[in-house]
Protein backbone atom coordinates (compact mmCIF):
# COMPACT_ATOMS: atom_id res chain seq x y z
CA UNK A 1 0.00 0.00 0.00
CA UNK A 2 1.30 3.41 -0.06
CA UNK A 3 2.55 5.79 2.33
CA UNK A 4 -0.42 7.65 3.67
CA UNK A 5 1.78 10.42 4.82
CA UNK A 6 2.54 13.52 2.55
CA UNK A 7 6.40 13.15 1.29
CA UNK A 8 6.77 16.58 0.94
CA UNK A 9 6.83 17.05 4.85
CA UNK A 10 9.78 14.58 5.51
CA UNK A 11 13.19 15.65 5.59
CA UNK A 12 14.95 13.85 2.53
CA UNK A 13 16.76 11.32 4.62
CA UNK A 14 13.40 9.53 5.13
CA UNK A 15 11.84 9.96 1.67
CA UNK A 16 15.23 8.42 0.28
CA UNK A 17 13.30 5.49 1.64
CA UNK A 18 9.91 5.33 -0.47
CA UNK A 19 10.47 8.50 -3.29
CA UNK A 20 9.79 7.29 -6.91
CA UNK A 21 8.86 3.53 -5.94
CA UNK A 22 5.01 2.22 -6.14
CA UNK A 23 5.93 -1.41 -4.69
CA UNK A 24 2.51 -2.89 -5.86
CA UNK A 25 4.11 -2.26 -9.23
CA UNK A 26 6.89 -4.35 -8.57
CA UNK A 27 5.27 -7.57 -6.94
CA UNK A 28 5.23 -5.87 -3.69
CA UNK A 29 8.88 -5.84 -3.35
CA UNK A 30 9.94 -3.79 -0.03
CA UNK A 31 12.82 -1.88 -1.82
CA UNK A 32 13.33 -1.49 -5.49
CA UNK A 33 14.35 -4.36 -7.41
CA UNK A 34 17.47 -4.40 -10.42
CA UNK A 35 15.37 -3.58 -14.04
CA UNK A 36 17.36 -5.91 -15.75
CA UNK A 37 16.02 -5.66 -19.28
CA UNK A 38 16.71 -3.80 -22.31
CA UNK A 39 13.48 -2.52 -23.70
CA UNK A 40 10.44 -1.60 -22.99
CA UNK A 41 6.76 -2.52 -24.10
CA UNK A 42 4.21 0.20 -25.72
CA UNK A 43 0.78 -0.27 -25.32
CA UNK A 44 -0.03 1.56 -28.25
CA UNK A 45 2.04 3.53 -31.30
CA UNK A 46 0.74 6.80 -30.34
CA UNK A 47 2.44 5.66 -26.83
CA UNK A 48 5.59 4.94 -28.71
CA UNK A 49 5.85 8.31 -31.05
CA UNK A 50 4.65 10.24 -27.63
CA UNK A 51 7.65 9.14 -26.03
CA UNK A 52 10.39 9.72 -28.45
CA UNK A 53 9.06 13.15 -29.37
CA UNK A 54 9.88 13.96 -25.62
CA UNK A 55 13.46 11.79 -25.37
CA UNK A 56 14.61 13.31 -28.57
CA UNK A 57 13.51 16.99 -27.69
CA UNK A 58 11.06 16.88 -30.20
CA UNK A 59 8.71 18.37 -27.56
CA UNK A 60 9.30 20.15 -24.11
CA UNK A 61 7.66 18.02 -20.55
CA UNK A 62 4.47 19.29 -19.65
CA UNK A 63 4.72 20.26 -16.13
CA UNK A 64 6.77 17.84 -14.14
CA UNK A 65 5.75 14.82 -16.69
CA UNK A 66 8.38 12.12 -16.92
CA UNK A 67 9.52 9.95 -19.70
CA UNK A 68 7.60 6.90 -20.82
CA UNK A 69 9.98 3.56 -20.74
CA UNK A 70 11.59 3.37 -23.99
CA UNK A 71 15.10 1.83 -23.90
CA UNK A 72 18.09 1.32 -21.65
CA UNK A 73 20.47 3.98 -22.99
CA UNK A 74 17.16 6.48 -23.35
CA UNK A 75 16.15 5.72 -19.29
CA UNK A 76 15.30 2.83 -16.86
CA UNK A 77 13.16 2.56 -13.98
CA UNK A 78 16.77 2.25 -11.68
CA UNK A 79 17.95 5.48 -13.54
CA UNK A 80 14.30 7.50 -12.88
CA UNK A 81 14.61 6.89 -9.19
CA UNK A 82 17.80 7.68 -8.39
CA UNK A 83 17.61 11.07 -10.28
CA UNK A 84 14.24 11.57 -8.31
CA UNK A 85 15.98 10.83 -5.00
CA UNK A 86 19.40 12.76 -5.29
CA UNK A 87 16.58 15.83 -6.55
CA UNK A 88 15.31 15.70 -3.14
CA UNK A 89 18.85 15.92 -1.86
CA UNK A 90 19.89 18.51 -3.62
CA UNK A 91 18.33 22.00 -2.49
CA UNK A 92 16.87 24.29 -5.22
CA UNK A 93 17.07 21.44 -7.67
CA UNK A 94 14.32 20.99 -9.56
CA UNK A 95 15.91 17.65 -12.31
CA UNK A 96 18.67 15.63 -12.16
CA UNK A 97 20.38 13.41 -14.76
CA UNK A 98 22.73 10.54 -13.56
CA UNK A 99 25.96 9.44 -15.97
CA UNK A 100 28.79 6.81 -15.71
CA UNK A 101 30.92 8.60 -14.05
CA UNK A 102 31.93 12.32 -13.24
CA UNK A 103 33.57 13.12 -15.58
CA UNK A 104 31.25 12.00 -17.74
CA UNK A 105 28.67 14.15 -16.47
CA UNK A 106 31.04 17.24 -16.48
CA UNK A 107 32.03 16.77 -20.32
CA UNK A 108 28.56 16.33 -21.19
CA UNK A 109 27.54 19.71 -19.73
CA UNK A 110 30.48 21.39 -21.78
CA UNK A 111 29.99 20.05 -24.66
CA UNK A 112 26.37 20.81 -24.63
CA UNK A 113 26.74 24.62 -23.30
CA UNK A 114 29.95 25.52 -25.04
CA UNK A 115 30.37 25.97 -28.43
CA UNK A 116 33.68 27.00 -30.57
CA UNK A 117 34.89 30.75 -30.15
CA UNK A 118 32.97 30.61 -26.39
CA UNK A 119 35.33 31.29 -23.12
CA UNK A 120 35.27 29.63 -20.01
CA UNK A 121 36.31 30.88 -16.96
CA UNK A 122 37.61 27.65 -14.25
CA UNK A 123 38.74 27.79 -10.65
CA UNK A 124 42.43 25.67 -10.09
CA UNK A 125 43.08 23.72 -8.79
CA UNK A 126 40.61 20.78 -9.75
CA UNK A 127 40.55 17.44 -9.83
CA UNK A 128 43.28 15.91 -12.25
CA UNK A 129 40.50 14.55 -14.84
CA UNK A 130 38.40 17.77 -15.22
CA UNK A 131 42.11 19.81 -15.26
CA UNK A 132 43.15 17.07 -18.37
CA UNK A 133 39.80 17.80 -20.30
CA UNK A 134 40.30 21.64 -19.75
CA UNK A 135 43.97 21.98 -20.64
CA UNK A 136 44.70 19.25 -23.08
CA UNK A 137 40.97 18.17 -24.72
CA UNK A 138 38.76 21.27 -24.56
CA UNK A 139 40.86 23.50 -26.73
CA UNK A 140 40.89 21.57 -29.51
CA UNK A 141 37.21 22.63 -30.30
CA UNK A 142 37.39 25.99 -30.35
CA UNK A 143 37.21 26.71 -26.74
CA UNK A 144 39.12 29.09 -24.77
CA UNK A 145 39.85 28.25 -20.82
CA UNK A 146 40.96 30.46 -18.62
CA UNK A 147 41.82 30.28 -15.10
CA UNK A 148 41.86 31.97 -11.69
CA UNK A 149 42.50 30.74 -7.86
CA UNK A 150 41.19 31.32 -4.66
CA UNK A 151 43.73 34.21 -4.05
CA UNK A 152 42.26 36.40 -7.12
CA UNK A 153 39.80 39.03 -5.96
CA UNK A 154 37.20 40.27 -7.83
CA UNK A 155 38.36 43.21 -9.60
CA UNK A 156 41.46 40.63 -11.09
CA UNK A 157 39.07 38.41 -12.71
CA UNK A 158 36.81 40.71 -14.02
CA UNK A 159 40.14 41.98 -15.89
CA UNK A 160 41.24 38.90 -16.92
CA UNK A 161 37.47 38.15 -18.13
CA UNK A 162 37.92 41.49 -20.57
CA UNK A 163 41.60 40.70 -21.73
CA UNK A 164 39.58 37.30 -22.95
CA UNK A 165 36.72 39.13 -24.51
CA UNK A 166 37.87 41.74 -26.33
CA UNK A 167 39.49 40.38 -28.90
CA UNK A 168 35.81 39.05 -29.94
CA UNK A 169 35.46 35.88 -27.80
CA UNK A 170 32.58 35.19 -25.57
CA UNK A 171 32.47 34.39 -21.96
CA UNK A 172 29.51 31.34 -22.00
CA UNK A 173 30.20 29.44 -18.60
CA UNK A 174 32.16 29.70 -15.22
CA UNK A 175 33.01 26.52 -13.58
CA UNK A 176 34.00 26.33 -10.02
CA UNK A 177 34.95 23.43 -7.77
CA UNK A 178 34.70 24.21 -4.32
CA UNK A 179 35.92 23.27 -2.13
CA UNK A 180 39.31 22.54 -4.41
CA UNK A 181 40.66 19.26 -4.53
CA UNK A 182 43.41 18.56 -2.84
CA UNK A 183 43.65 21.86 -0.87
CA UNK A 184 40.21 22.99 0.52
CA UNK A 185 40.09 26.08 -1.17
CA UNK A 186 37.00 28.34 -1.20
CA UNK A 187 35.50 30.11 -3.70
CA UNK A 188 32.59 32.09 -3.41
CA UNK A 189 29.96 31.04 -5.11
CA UNK A 190 27.46 34.23 -4.46
CA UNK A 191 30.51 36.27 -6.21
CA UNK A 192 30.76 34.27 -9.24
CA UNK A 193 27.15 34.31 -9.92
CA UNK A 194 27.78 38.29 -9.78
CA UNK A 195 30.22 37.75 -12.27
CA UNK A 196 28.00 35.71 -14.78
CA UNK A 197 25.14 37.82 -14.48
CA UNK A 198 27.73 40.90 -15.27
CA UNK A 199 28.56 39.15 -18.30
CA UNK A 200 25.29 37.62 -19.94
CA UNK A 201 23.49 39.44 -22.00
CA UNK A 202 19.90 39.17 -23.48
CA UNK A 203 21.10 36.61 -26.49
CA UNK A 204 22.66 34.44 -23.46
CA UNK A 205 22.75 33.64 -19.80
CA UNK A 206 26.65 32.95 -18.98
CA UNK A 207 25.83 29.67 -16.80
CA UNK A 208 27.40 28.92 -13.77
CA UNK A 209 28.53 25.48 -12.98
CA UNK A 210 30.10 23.92 -9.42
CA UNK A 211 31.41 20.92 -8.80
CA UNK A 212 30.18 20.02 -5.21
CA UNK A 213 31.80 16.61 -4.48
CA UNK A 214 34.07 17.39 -1.64
CA UNK A 215 31.20 18.68 0.30
CA UNK A 216 27.97 16.53 -1.37
CA UNK A 217 24.56 17.42 -0.64
CA UNK A 218 24.59 17.55 2.60
CA UNK A 219 27.43 19.79 3.75
CA UNK A 220 27.00 22.86 0.71
CA UNK A 221 24.24 23.84 -1.63
CA UNK A 222 25.38 25.77 -5.01
CA UNK A 223 22.35 26.47 -6.28
CA UNK A 224 20.81 28.04 -3.10
CA UNK A 225 24.34 30.02 -3.59
CA UNK A 226 23.22 31.30 -7.28
CA UNK A 227 24.61 28.19 -9.01
CA UNK A 228 22.73 26.78 -12.38
CA UNK A 229 24.44 23.43 -12.62
CA UNK A 230 25.92 21.37 -9.43
CA UNK A 231 28.26 18.57 -10.54
CA UNK A 232 28.90 15.08 -8.37
CA UNK A 233 31.14 12.42 -8.74
CA UNK A 234 28.98 9.98 -7.61
CA UNK A 235 31.52 7.11 -6.75
CA UNK A 236 32.31 10.01 -4.08
CA UNK A 237 29.93 10.46 -0.69
CA UNK A 238 26.45 9.60 -3.15
CA UNK A 239 27.94 5.83 -3.80
CA UNK A 240 30.14 6.08 -0.80
CA UNK A 241 31.20 2.17 -0.41
CA UNK A 242 34.27 2.15 -3.03
CA UNK A 243 32.03 -0.14 -5.13
CA UNK A 244 30.45 2.29 -8.13
CA UNK A 245 31.27 4.42 -10.50
CA UNK A 246 28.54 6.89 -11.11
CA UNK A 247 28.66 10.83 -11.72
CA UNK A 248 25.13 13.64 -11.62
CA UNK A 249 24.45 16.97 -13.12
CA UNK A 250 21.79 19.09 -10.97
CA UNK A 251 19.93 21.75 -12.03
CA UNK A 252 16.64 23.08 -13.70
CA UNK A 253 14.37 21.25 -15.53
CA UNK A 254 15.17 23.48 -18.82
CA UNK A 255 18.64 22.87 -18.19
CA UNK A 256 18.78 19.10 -17.23
CA UNK A 257 16.36 18.22 -20.33
CA UNK A 258 19.28 19.63 -22.63
CA UNK A 259 21.60 17.37 -20.54
CA UNK A 260 19.35 14.21 -20.76
CA UNK A 261 18.83 14.28 -24.60
CA UNK A 262 22.45 15.46 -25.09
CA UNK A 263 23.29 12.01 -22.73
CA UNK A 264 20.97 10.06 -24.97
CA UNK A 265 23.05 10.52 -27.98
CA UNK A 266 26.48 10.04 -26.15
CA UNK A 267 25.15 6.78 -24.22
CA UNK A 268 27.03 7.15 -21.36
CA UNK A 269 24.06 7.35 -18.70
CA UNK A 270 24.35 4.55 -16.04
CA UNK A 271 23.47 1.37 -16.03
CA UNK A 272 20.85 -0.15 -13.76
CA UNK A 273 22.52 -2.16 -11.03
CA UNK A 274 24.87 1.02 -10.41
CA UNK A 275 22.01 3.05 -9.98
CA UNK A 276 20.76 0.11 -7.84
CA UNK A 277 23.59 0.46 -5.77
CA UNK A 278 23.10 4.49 -5.53
CA UNK A 279 19.78 3.78 -4.37
CA UNK A 280 20.83 1.34 -1.32
CA UNK A 281 23.77 4.23 -0.38
CA UNK A 282 20.88 7.14 -1.05
CA UNK A 283 19.33 5.79 2.43
CA UNK A 284 22.60 6.02 4.55
CA UNK A 285 23.95 9.00 2.96
CA UNK A 286 23.28 11.45 5.78
CA UNK A 287 24.38 8.65 8.91
CA UNK A 288 27.45 8.40 7.20
CA UNK A 289 28.35 11.82 6.22
CA UNK A 290 27.71 12.76 9.83
CA UNK A 291 29.98 10.08 10.89
CA UNK A 292 33.03 11.40 8.82
CA UNK A 293 32.48 14.72 9.59
CA UNK A 294 32.43 13.96 13.50
CA UNK A 295 35.53 11.33 12.34
CA UNK A 296 37.63 14.41 10.61
CA UNK A 297 37.23 16.66 13.33
CA UNK A 298 38.88 15.14 15.70
CA UNK A 299 41.50 13.61 13.22
CA UNK A 300 42.16 17.37 12.54
CA UNK A 301 42.54 18.03 16.17
CA UNK A 302 45.34 15.32 16.12
CA UNK A 303 47.11 16.79 13.12
CA UNK A 304 47.58 20.22 14.68
CA UNK A 305 49.68 19.15 16.94
CA UNK A 306 51.94 16.75 15.50
CA UNK A 307 55.58 17.73 15.25
CA UNK A 308 56.24 15.95 11.88
CA UNK A 309 53.46 18.09 10.12
CA UNK A 310 54.11 21.50 8.49
CA UNK A 311 50.11 22.47 7.66
CA UNK A 312 46.51 20.91 7.45
CA UNK A 313 44.23 21.87 5.09
CA UNK A 314 41.08 21.25 6.60
CA UNK A 315 37.76 23.86 6.42
CA UNK A 316 37.55 23.06 9.97
CA UNK A 317 40.76 25.32 10.82
CA UNK A 318 40.03 28.49 9.05
CA UNK A 319 39.75 31.17 11.42
CA UNK A 320 38.99 34.99 11.07
CA UNK A 321 42.71 35.41 10.60
CA UNK A 322 41.98 33.40 6.94
CA UNK A 323 39.67 36.35 5.95
CA UNK A 324 38.33 35.88 2.73
CA UNK A 325 38.17 31.80 3.16
CA UNK A 326 36.52 32.05 6.57
CA UNK A 327 33.81 34.68 5.05
CA UNK A 328 32.91 32.04 2.72
CA UNK A 329 32.61 28.84 4.86
CA UNK A 330 30.50 30.71 7.56
CA UNK A 331 28.29 31.99 4.52
CA UNK A 332 28.03 28.89 2.17
CA UNK A 333 29.21 25.81 3.94
CA UNK A 334 27.12 24.26 6.56
CA UNK A 335 29.55 21.42 7.30
CA UNK A 336 33.73 21.09 7.44
CA UNK A 337 33.77 18.08 5.21
CA UNK A 338 35.41 14.75 5.90
CA UNK A 339 38.45 15.57 3.69
CA UNK A 340 41.94 16.39 5.09
CA UNK A 341 45.55 17.21 3.60
CA UNK A 342 48.19 17.90 5.40
CA UNK A 343 52.01 18.51 4.96
CA UNK A 344 54.63 16.11 6.44
CA UNK A 345 57.53 17.33 7.30
CA UNK A 346 60.70 15.57 4.95
CA UNK A 347 58.64 15.71 1.76
CA UNK A 348 58.28 13.13 -0.93
CA UNK A 349 60.23 10.40 1.07
CA UNK A 350 58.54 10.96 4.43
CA UNK A 351 55.06 11.44 3.06
CA UNK A 352 55.59 8.04 0.88
CA UNK A 353 56.95 6.57 4.26
CA UNK A 354 53.79 7.54 5.68
CA UNK A 355 51.47 6.23 3.06
CA UNK A 356 53.18 2.73 3.29
CA UNK A 357 52.84 2.34 6.87
CA UNK A 358 49.38 2.80 6.94
CA UNK A 359 47.71 -0.22 7.99
CA UNK A 360 43.36 0.97 9.04
CA UNK A 361 43.39 3.41 6.00
CA UNK A 362 43.54 1.93 2.30
CA UNK A 363 46.88 3.87 0.21
CA UNK A 364 43.86 4.32 -2.74
CA UNK A 365 42.93 7.04 -4.52
CA UNK A 366 39.04 8.38 -4.56
CA UNK A 367 37.20 9.79 -1.04
CA UNK A 368 34.24 9.90 0.08
CA UNK A 369 33.92 5.94 0.84
CA UNK A 370 33.15 4.52 4.51
CA UNK A 371 36.45 3.11 4.78
CA UNK A 372 39.18 5.80 5.18
CA UNK A 373 41.35 6.43 2.01
CA UNK A 374 44.95 8.21 1.34
CA UNK A 375 47.08 9.14 -1.32
CA UNK A 376 50.02 11.42 -2.60
CA UNK A 377 47.82 13.92 -5.27
CA UNK A 378 51.32 15.06 -6.70
CA UNK A 379 52.19 11.90 -8.32
CA UNK A 380 48.94 10.52 -8.10
CA UNK A 381 45.45 12.19 -8.89
CA UNK A 382 47.11 15.44 -10.03
CA UNK A 383 50.30 13.88 -11.98
CA UNK A 384 49.29 15.08 -15.50
CA UNK A 385 48.74 18.87 -13.75
CA UNK A 386 51.27 20.85 -14.63
CA UNK A 387 54.07 21.15 -11.69
CA UNK A 388 54.43 24.79 -12.31
CA UNK A 389 50.94 25.12 -11.30
CA UNK A 390 51.11 22.25 -8.58
CA UNK A 391 53.93 23.98 -6.62
CA UNK A 392 52.14 27.61 -7.00
CA UNK A 393 48.93 26.45 -5.59
CA UNK A 394 50.55 24.55 -2.35
CA UNK A 395 49.92 20.79 -4.31
CA UNK A 396 53.67 19.57 -2.71
CA UNK A 397 55.68 16.41 -2.97
CA UNK A 398 55.15 16.85 0.96
CA UNK A 399 51.35 16.27 0.54
CA UNK A 400 48.82 13.49 1.50
CA UNK A 401 45.53 13.47 0.93
CA UNK A 402 43.58 11.85 3.58
CA UNK A 403 39.90 11.13 3.02
CA UNK A 404 38.31 10.36 6.30
CA UNK A 405 35.81 7.07 6.69
CA UNK A 406 32.99 5.71 9.32
CA UNK A 407 35.62 3.84 11.09
CA UNK A 408 36.59 4.63 15.00
CA UNK A 409 38.44 7.99 15.32
CA UNK A 410 40.37 6.61 17.66
CA UNK A 411 41.58 3.58 15.32
CA UNK A 412 42.63 5.58 12.81
CA UNK A 413 44.57 7.84 14.79
CA UNK A 414 46.67 5.12 16.40
CA UNK A 415 46.48 3.96 12.93
CA UNK A 416 48.21 7.63 11.71
CA UNK A 417 50.40 7.52 15.20
CA UNK A 418 52.10 3.92 13.94
CA UNK A 419 52.85 5.63 10.15
CA UNK A 420 54.44 8.54 11.37
CA UNK A 421 56.50 6.48 13.81
CA UNK A 422 57.56 4.79 10.02
CA UNK A 423 59.38 8.17 9.12
CA UNK A 424 63.10 8.00 9.19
Amino acid sequence: MKHKRNSQSLRPESQMMTAGFFAPWSQGSASCPIFATSNYVFETAEQGENAFALAYGLRTPKGTEKPELIYGRINEPNLQIAEERLTIFEKGAKDCAIFSSGLSALTTAFLEFLKPGDILLSSTPLYGGTDHFLTKILPSSGVKVIFCDASDTRQKITELINNEIKDGGKLAMIFIETPANPTNSLFNIRMFRELADRFSDTTKKVLLAVDNTYLGPIWQSPIEHGADLVHYSATKYIGGHSDLIAGACLGSRELIQRMKIRRTFMGNMSDPFTCWLLLRSLETLQVRMDRQACNATKIAKYLNQHPLIEKVYFLGNLSEKDNAQYFIKNTQCVGDGAMIAFDVKGGKKASFQFLNALKLAKLAVSLGSTGSLAEHPYTMTHADVDPEVKNKLGITESMVRYSVGVENYRDLIADMEQAFKAIK
